[in-house]
Parts: C-alpha cells; structure tokens; sequence
C-alpha cells in the first residue's frame, strides 16, 4: 500500500506543469501617488524550467495608489521581455507548439500575464512570447524574444 501511495504521488507531481518562478530584480516609478504606493515598472527574471542555460527578463507595469497598496488594483497589459542563453543549452522535453513557462496574475481576479514558449524548428530557434489575458477580452499588446539554440548538447 505504501509503495502504491508514493507511486500515486510521484505521477500528481509530473502531471503538474512546470511553470517558473520570478524573482523581482528592481523597479523604478512612473507616477507619484499621494496615497499608496507609486505606479511601478518592475523587472524580474526568470529561468526557463525546461531550457536549462536560458533565462528571461520581463519589465511589467504595476499599478499604485490605494487599490494597488491593497492588492486589488488592475495592473495595464504593458509588458516586454528579453530572453537570452546564459549557459550551455539543454532542452528538457519541450513541445514545439507554445507551452506556458511563465504566468502572473495581474489583478485581483481577472487578469494574468503569460509567457508562451515556441519552437521554430526551420531557424533552431526558441521564442518566447508574453502577453496579458483577461477573463472576458485579451489584449493585443505583446512583446517576443528569440534565442537561438545553436548546437544543442
């Protein structure tokens, strides 16, 4: 018994997708708020959990003021990334079709920001595209970066 309950833990974890976390790297302000905190743009980094030797930079809005100090403000759809090899690539069972690597909630309930990383097979080149969603409408606003594989190892 024992050995099947481990067994059943071992294949809920591999069923859950591999989504990064990010670690905040700094933030300047935009707008000053006499109450609350200023509107930001803030960077964070990310690995990409199945490129290993790939890391992204991702510079977001967030908003201030009184909604954004209590969490329940809705940040814009403004966002840029830059995705960049840092290492030797290895590429860990990756689908070529998009696969999320990266997703943010952007507001209280609604909103989320993702990044989606595809394969461009034909120029060995991974992209990776972030966007931001809402529950009802998405937005247009996006922003993409390259990162060529080279010779993988």
């Amino acid at each position: 018994m024992k050995k099947f309950v481990s067994s059943a833990v071992v294949l809920l974890l591999s069923l859950i997708p591999l989504i990064a976390k990010a670690e905040i790297i700094g933030s300047v302000s935009t707008t000053f708020k006499l109450l609350g905190a200023n509107d930001k743009i803030i960077i964070e980094a990310f690995d990409d959990p199945k490129v290993s030797g790939v890391a992204c930079h991702l510079s977001r809005a967030k908003t201030g003021g009184v909604k954004g100090s209590l969490g329940v403000a809705e940040d814009t759809s403004d966002a840029s990334i830059a995705c960049r090899q840092i290492g030797p690539i290895q590429v860990h069972d990756i689908k070529p079709d998009g696969e999320e690597v990266f997703t943010q909630k952007t507001s209280l309930l609604f909103k989320k920001i993702h990044v989606v990383r595809f394969l461009d097979k034909t120029r060995n080149v991974l992209v990776y595209l972030v966007y931001s969603d809402k529950l009802v409408d998405g937005s247009p606003k996006n922003s993409i970066s390259t990162v060529p594989l080279g010779q993988l190892n």
